[in-house]
């Protein structure tokens, strides 16, 4: 069974720039070996329920080691059977296009 699971997870409690909290999620994620893709507003991770939502557990456990209030949006997609969803889900929508679509 295959996830996709979108989130932002920032603290709410550090100012403006937050790169440097963010970045350290993308650290953990980038090591956790779990297909993903970052985006401007977030990141997609693609893997079963409990692998996907270790990540995120463990990005909300190094956060909140030094902020005291984190805000995190989550967005699910379950589908059964079907895996590598990051690539074909924009793949289909180009071919219906006939054109790549920019990234």
């Amino acid at each position: 069974m295959s996830v996709l699971l979108e989130f932002s997870m920032s603290p709410m409690d550090k100012g403006e720039s937050l790169s440097e909290y963010v970045s350290r999620s993308l650290d953990i994620i980038d090591r956790s070996g779990v297909p993903y893709r970052l985006n401007p507003m977030g990141t997609v991770l693609e893997g079963g329920w409990d692998e996907v939502f270790s990540v995120v557990n463990q990005c909300f456990e190094q956060m909140s080691q030094d902020c005291n209030r984190i805000s995190c949006s989550i967005k699910i997609d379950w589908r059964r059977g079907k895996e590598g969803r990051l690539d074909s889900k924009t793949a289909a929508i180009q071919q219906k296009l006939g054109k790549e679509l920019r990234q």
